[in-house]
C-alpha cells in the first residue's frame, strides 16, 4: 500500500507562486510516475503534470506549462510542483497521484494512477 500526503496549499493573489509538495509513502518500489491533477469547483479533475522518478523526465499541460515546474527528492520521497504566474482560473484542489510501474511516459488520464492524495486547495484571488 502507498501512501500520499500533500501540503502546501493555500489562498495566493493573481502573479504569485507557490510550491505544492507531495511525500510518498509504503510500498513504492522504483518504478513509478508521480502525477499532479487539479479539480475546480463543476469541472472534471485534470492532469496539470508529472515526473518518472527514475529518469526525472516531465509533463506539464499546456495550461501550466512555462509556469511550472515539477521535480522531485530522492531521499524525501516527495515531488513538489511550483507554480508562477498563478491566475484565477489555476484556483482548483490539487491531487497528487501515484502510477506504479510506470518507467518512461507519463499518463494524463487519471485511470492510469494507483494511488492518490487526499487533495489540497489552492485559490488564486483576483
Amino acid at each position: 500500500q502507498v501512501q500520499l500526503v500533500e501540503s502546501g496549499g493555500g489562498l495566493v493573489q493573481a502573479g504569485g507562486s507557490l510550491t505544492l509538495s507531495c511525500a510518498a509513502s509504503g510500498r513504492t518500489g522504483s518504478a513509478y510516475a508521480m502525477g499532479w491533477f487539479r479539480q475546480a469547483p463543476g469541472k472534471e479533475r485534470e492532469f496539470v503534470s508529472g515526473i518518472v522518478w527514475r529518469s526525472g523526465s516531465t509533463r506539464y499541460a499546456d495550461s501550466v506549462k512555462g509556469r511550472s515546474t515539477i521535480s522531485r527528492d530522492n531521499a524525501k520521497n516527495t515531488v513538489y510542483l511550483q507554480m508562477n504566474s498563478l491566475k484565477p482560473e489555476d484556483t482548483a484542489v490539487y491531487y497528487c497521484a501515484l502510477d506504479l510501474g510506470r518507467m518512461f511516459t507519463i499518463a494524463s488520464s487519471e485511470r492510469e494512477y494507483d494511488f492518490w492524495g487526499q487533495g489540497t486547495q489552492v485559490t488564486v484571488s483576483s
